[in-house]
């Protein structure tokens, strides 16, 4: 008990001793006001068990996902003990099938993150430190693609790709990353000309220095907030391709594509369809409510 409190009170010091000290004390902080929002701690709750059933997808689900069973006596049948959220018309477990559905939207939304991010923070911070006609010709590239609604924009750009869950995943991430480039922007003008930039500055280091290793951790935490908020869109998206059939292919178990394949027996066999929608909800709203929790914790004009 005694080390416990001497932990804490070395974290929670507000002369920390060491940078270390430091980093460690802000992030305990950090965790001690996410962990005070009781709808961030249901959102972390849903997609820390995504991740954990991501992972261990082979040995949750109790069936194949991709072959069926016998089409003659297991086709369609209700929820049960044998198969808890039914089977579908090609006689698979439904479960299973949702079980092993979220690897890929895990990958989807890992992938576009990693994808777009970037791209944001590089095209943002550019155009903020810059500004003139750097900043003019990025920002007007940036509003083309915020003119055109998200899903229609991905669908041109798998059209064009043509269908798959890789080139679904290429065409969410180009159609995501202007939001990020216009708030790392908006972060990067407030904080261009402020004293210790300027020190940089004299001291002889290069633009590209101080844009990534003085502007971009200082825009980090705001895009990171944005990243969180917009994983239920990603979600959605990936899952409106699949459902159109752009996204990715039968017999992959992804949610969207089971919501399509499923959506002829919506009237007599509502299991179908209603088990991966139910699926995108949670896991949709489990993203929203972390990235709520994350903007009140880690956006400083968010706090009261």
């Amino acid at each position: 008990m005694t080390a416990t409190l001497s932990r804490r009170e070395w974290l929670l010091s507000e002369q920390p001793a060491s940078r270390r000290q430091a980093r460690l004390g802000q992030s305990y902080r950090t965790w001690l006001a996410l962990r005070a929002n009781p709808l961030a701690m249901v959102g972390l709750a849903i997609v820390v068990v995504l991740i954990v059933v991501a992972l261990l997808a082979n040995v949750i689900a109790p069936h194949d996902p991709i072959v069926g069973g016998d089409l003659r006596t297991e086709r369609l049948l209700p929820p049960s003990a044998t198969h808890l959220m039914g089977t579908d018309e090609q006689a698979r477990d439904i479960f299973s099938r949702i079980v092993h559905g979220s690897r890929i939207t895990l990958m989807v939304v890992a992938l576009v993150a990693v994808i777009a991010t970037p791209i944001g923070l590089l095209v943002g911070t550019t155009a903020g430190y810059f500004g003139g006609w750097v900043d003019t010709v990025l920002m007007r590239l940036t509003d083309i693609f915020l003119a055109f609604p998200r899903l229609i924009l991905a669908l041109a750009f798998v059209a064009a790709l043509g269908p798959g869950i890789e080139n679904a995943i290429i065409a969410i991430a180009i159609t995501s990353w202007p939001p990020y480039a216009r708030l790392a922007r908006a972060e990067t003008l407030t904080i261009r000309d402020s004293d210790f930039i300027n020190a940089i500055r004299l001291q002889g280091a290069r633009p590209a220095r101080i844009i990534w290793g003085h502007v971009v951790p200082l825009c980090l935490s705001s895009v990171i907030i944005r990243v969180t908020l917009d994983m239920a869109g990603i979600i959605l998206t990936a899952a409106g391709l699949g459902f159109l059939g752009l996204g990715a292919q039968p017999p992959q178990p992804e949610w969207g594509a089971m919501i399509a394949g499923g959506r002829r027996f919506i009237i007599d066999q509502w299991w179908v369809v209603t088990m991966p929608g139910l699926a995108i909800f949670v896991v949709s709203l489990g993203f929203n409510f972390l990235g709520d929790g994350l903007r009140d914790v880690l956006d400083p004009k968010a706090r009261k």
